[in-house]
C-alpha cells in the first residue's frame, strides 16, 4: 500500500511498528515543515502522524473505491491506542460492505444543523410571512440553542419528546406547545421548501392540554393596581399600561401605536390591516380616559411617530417586563399578565350588559360564525359599552374620570 504523499520523495517510506503507549509516547516531534508518520502492525492502514509542534493523531489510510482515502480518527493521547483500533477496525468493516466511511463523514459535515436550519426558516420564511417572528426568535433563543450546532438528522423524537415535558413542567404548557409547534415547523419548512431529506421529529408527539384562561383584574384588585401605576416613576410605561387597559388593544399594536392612527377629535384608534393576520382594519373605540393621556402625550411629544418611544433599534417601546413584574408587586397582584388587561376590558363590559357581538367589536374578533354581525354593528353601541365598562372600572378603582383637558393623574377618591 502506497503511504500518504507527504512521506513519498526524499524521506525513507514510513516505519511499522507494534503500537503500544510507550511507543507513541516516544515518537518524537517531526523535523521543522515536516511530518512524520508510522504504521501499526496490528490493524492494517492505521497510522499515526506526528507534526512539528509533536501532535500525535491517528488515521486510518486505505484504498476506496480505486482511490486512497485518509480518514482521522482521533488525537493521542485523548485517543488510546485501543480506541484507535476499534475505530480503524469499525472503518474497515465498513468499507468490506461496500461503504465509504470517509464519504460518510464529509456528507455529515455538509449536512444542516439546527441553527442552519433556523437561520434560513427566519430569513425565508417567518420575517416574511409571519407577524409572530419575533415570538419564534425568542422560543428558539430560550429553548434550542442547545442543540443549535446538532445535526438535523441526529436530533431524535425521543429527545424532543423529553424537552417538551421539561418545558412543560418548568415553563408551563403554553411555552411548551408553541415551542413544540415551532420546532415541528421548521423541520416541514426544511422538508418541503429545501428539499431536506429528514423525518420530523416534532411530528406524532401530543401537545399538552390547555386550559381556557380566565385572569382579569377583579374590583376588589383594581384600587391597588391603580395606585400601584400611580406611583410609577416611568410616564410612557405607565401610559402604555393604561392604554393597554382602556382599549383592549392587543400587545404588539399598543406597543407599535403611531400617532397617524389616532383620530383624538373622533375619539378613535384606526389600527392598520398591515398588524392583523387577517388583513382587516380595526376601529378602536377611545375612552375619555383614554383620549387624555394620549393628548398629553401628543403635548410632550418630540417628534417620533411612536406613541410610546424606546431606545432600542425599533424606536418604540418593547414589552416591560421587568417594570410590569414591579408595578404587580406594588400593588400585591399575582398571575396577572399583560394581555389579561385586554380580557379585562371585556369582562367588564360583560359585567355592563354588553353583547357579545359588541365586544367582539371592540377587540376586533374576527371569525365566520360572527363576521356578518359585527358588519352590521354600528360604532355608537360599541363606543357606549366601551365608555361604561371603563367608568365602572374606575369607580371600581376609586379613580375620578380626568377632565378633557387634563392629563390623567389617577387621582384617589377620597
Amino acid at each position: 500500500m502506497t503511504p500518504p504523499a507527504e512521506t513519498q520523495g526524499k524521506r525513507a517510506p514510513p516505519s511499522k511498528e507494534h503500537f503500544t503507549k510507550n511507543y507513541l509516547e516516544g515518537i518524537p516531534p517531526a523535523p521543522e515543515g515536516k511530518r512524520t508518520w508510522s504504521y501499526d502492525t496490528k490493524v492494517p492502514g492505521l497510522a499515526i502522524q506526528v507534526t512539528t509542534a509533536g501532535t500525535k493523531t491517528f488515521y486510518l489510510y486505505r484504498w476506496v473505491d480505486g482511490r486512497p482515502e485518509k480518514m482521522r480518527l482521533g488525537n493521542f493521547p485523548a485517543m488510546t491506542v485501543e480506541q484507535a483500533r476499534q475505530a480503524a477496525t469499525k472503518a474497515l468493516g465498513e468499507i468490506a460492505q461496500g461503504n465509504n466511511p470517509a464519504n460518510m463523514r464529509r456528507t455529515s459535515r455538509e449536512e444542516w444543523s439546527l441553527q442552519d436550519l433556523f437561520d434560513d426558516y427566519l430569513e425565508r420564511h417567518a420575517k416574511p410571512h409571519k407577524k409572530s417572528w419575533k415570538e419564534d426568535a425568542d422560543q428558539y433563543r430560550r429553548y434550542l440553542t442547545p442543540w443549535a450546532k446538532r445535526k438535523l438528522s441526529k436530533i431524535k423524537k425521543a429527545e424532543v419528546k423529553a424537552l417538551h415535558i421539561e418545558i412543560g413542567e418548568n415553563h408551563g404548557r403554553y411555552a411548551a406547545n408553541r415551542l413544540l409547534a415551532l420546532l415541528r415547523g421548521m423541520v416541514n419548512y426544511g422538508i418541503r421548501e429545501r428539499e431536506l431529506e429528514l423525518s420530523n421529529p416534532a411530528v406524532g408527539i401530543t401537545l399538552f392540554k390547555e386550559e381556557e384562561r380566565e385572569r382579569r383584574l377583579m374590583s376588589d384588585e383594581l384600587p391597588a393596581f391603580f395606585e400601584a401605576l400611580a406611583e410609577e416613576p416611568n410616564e410612557t410605561i405607565r401610559d402604555y399600561v393604561l392604554l393597554s387597559l382602556l382599549t383592549g388593544g392587543r400587545r404588539d399594536n399598543v406597543l407599535t401605536m403611531r400617532w397617524d392612527e389616532l383620530h383624538l377629535a373622533r375619539a378613535t384608534w384606526e389600527v392598520p390591516s398591515a398588524k392583523f393576520k387577517n388583513g382587516r382594519q380595526q376601529s378602536i373605540h377611545l375612552a375619555r380616559a383614554a383620549v387624555t393621556i394620549l393628548e398629553e402625550r401628543q403635548r410632550q411629544a418630540t417628534g417620533s411617530p411612536w406613541v410610546f418611544t424606546g431606545d432600542g433599534a425599533t424606536g418604540h417601546l418593547v414589552e416591560p417586563k421587568t417594570t410590569w413584574k414591579r408595578i404587580l408587586e406594588r400593588a400585591g397582584i399575582d398571575d396577572l399578565r399583560l394581555h389579561d388587561l385586554r380580557r379585562t376590558l371585556a369582562s367588564w363590559q360583560v359585567d355592563t350588559g354588553a353583547t357579545l357581538a359588541i365586544i367582539g367589536q371592540t377587540l376586533g374578533h374576527q371569525s365566520q360564525a360572527t363576521t356578518a354581525i359585527y358588519a352590521r354593528l354600528s360604532q355608537d353601541p360599541v363606543r357606549k359599552s366601551v365608555d361604561t365598562a371603563v367608568e365602572a372600572m374606575m369607580l371600581a378603582g376609586g379613580v375620578s374620570q380626568p377632565p378633557t383637558d387634563e392629563a390623567i393623574p389617577l387621582k384617589k377618591e377620597r
